[in-house]
């Protein structure tokens, strides 16, 4: 069984920063891709950022230049620098992780429970 705990929100005013953290825990045998999505209701999630085995990232266009996304390997996290915050990006935040439990197992999506960003003028 594999958990995704996530950190780090909370509420901010307008320009500021936040760095949100995600760690997975339980059997792990290799992660693929870590990633970040967001949600504000009555909308769909939408992709934030995403970083792959080999390191390569992307960004939805709203955010780049202002957030950056890094993982750590050794201890299974995944982060997201936010900064230069603006209210349209409150929203629930959750990690996602496309990982395999063992060897002979499929790549399968897990997520995080969210965390909320609240970003205020």
């Amino acid at each position: 069984q594999v958990q995704l705990v996530e950190s780090g929100g909370g509420l901010v005013q307008a320009g500021g920063s936040l760095r949100l953290s995600c760690a997975a825990s339980g059997s792990i045998f290799t992660i693929n891709t870590m990633g970040w999505y967001r949600q504000v209701p009555g909308k769909q999630r939408e992709l934030v950022a995403r970083i792959t085995r080999s390191d390569s990232k992307d960004y939805v266009d709203s955010v780049k230049g202002r957030f950056t996304i890094s993982r750590d390997n050794a201890k299974n996290m995944v982060f997201l620098q936010m900064n230069s915050l603006k209210a349209e990006d409150t929203a629930v935040y959750y990690c996602h992780f496309n990982l395999q439990t063992t060897r002979w197992r499929y790549p399968t999506d897990y997520w995080g429970q969210g965390t909320q960003v609240t970003v205020s003028l």
